[in-house]
């Protein structure tokens, strides 16, 4: 029985509505995974996204590795993550490759939050191009927003764009974004926010005692419709008056962000208000 599953058995036996656990998001061996994905090249960073997507991956394994051998190659990392169950087979090709899946969902949450923390630190390792995003999201500079996100997407091993429901994607991005914009020590950062006749994803209370800052996030189905998700973002946050929040709090210098999302690419519009002044809104390509 692997590791930790007889304490998550008698958690049951004792209290009937306890949930099962997680054995594996404990386990030492979620090292493997960690390192795994730490030293992911550009292809297998693909390779892992189709795992965490539910696709088969064909690879060679080799059962009879030794522990001085895991570094030598990635090749050799499937072959262990084969061996220790964080990969299974669902079958062979006509060439003998082995056709690997993640085993289950709790399996796939190892990876997810080993890709996060793996990404916390490549984003911490980031700190001068961190503060010059921060900079331009204070300055409404959306073209510049726009490309470190595109950029950061793109550079990184996307758990955002599986064949979960839309609702899930969205969330996923919104984790994203919350993440690279916590890491401001001079802003409070508020997600899922009940604001005006709603909830806002993300408000943020700048330095400024004027300023305030509110994200809208929207989900496309296709690239065509980024934009247009965009405008819906930008129009929920005026129609549902989540400034309303940040006015109680006695902030008028506002920004407004539609941000769309569609894989490892996004739409950025932003509109300023300032206290007396009618939306001004600019959108920068």
């Amino acid at each position: 029985m692997p590791l930790g599953c007889n304490q998550s058995v008698d958690d049951l036996c004792n209290k009937p509505e306890e949930k099962p656990k997680c054995y594996w998001i404990n386990s030492s061996g979620n090292a493997l995974v960690k390192r795994f994905v730490s030293i992911a090249n550009r292809t297998t960073q693909d390779e892992i996204e189709r795992l965490i997507a539910g696709e088969p991956i064909e690879k060679s394994v080799r059962l009879d590795l030794t522990y001085d051998e895991i570094d030598k190659s990635i090749d050799n990392i499937w072959s262990v993550l084969f061996t220790t169950g964080y990969l299974t087979q669902v079958g062979m090709t006509e060439q003998g490759a082995y056709k690997l899946v993640i085993p289950n969902k709790e399996v796939r949450e190892v990876y997810k939050l080993q890709i996060q923390d793996w990404f916390d630190q490549k984003i911490a390792d980031n700190a001068e191009q961190m503060t010059s995003f921060w900079k331009d999201i204070e300055e409404g500079n959306a073209e510049a927003i726009e490309q470190y996100l595109n950029r950061t997407l793109s550079n990184t091993i996307s758990v955002f764009d599986t064949k979960a429901p839309e609702t899930e994607k969205e969330n996923s991005y919104h984790i994203f974004l919350a993440g690279l914009l916590t890491g401001n020590t001079d802003w409070v950062v508020k997600s899922n926010v009940e604001a005006g006749e709603g909830f806002a994803d993300i408000i943020i209370k700048p330095q400024n005692p004027d300023d305030g800052i509110i994200f809208e996030l929207k989900y496309s189905k296709e690239v065509s419709g980024l934009d247009k998700a965009c405008e819906r973002a930008i129009k929920q946050i005026r129609d549902r008056r989540y400034s309303e929040y940040l006015k109680n709090d006695g902030r008028h210098d506002m920004m407004f962000y539609g941000i769309a999302f569609y894989k490892k690419r996004c739409k950025v519009v932003v509109e300023k208000l300032k206290e007396g002044d009618l939306p001004d809104s600019i959108k920068l390509p």
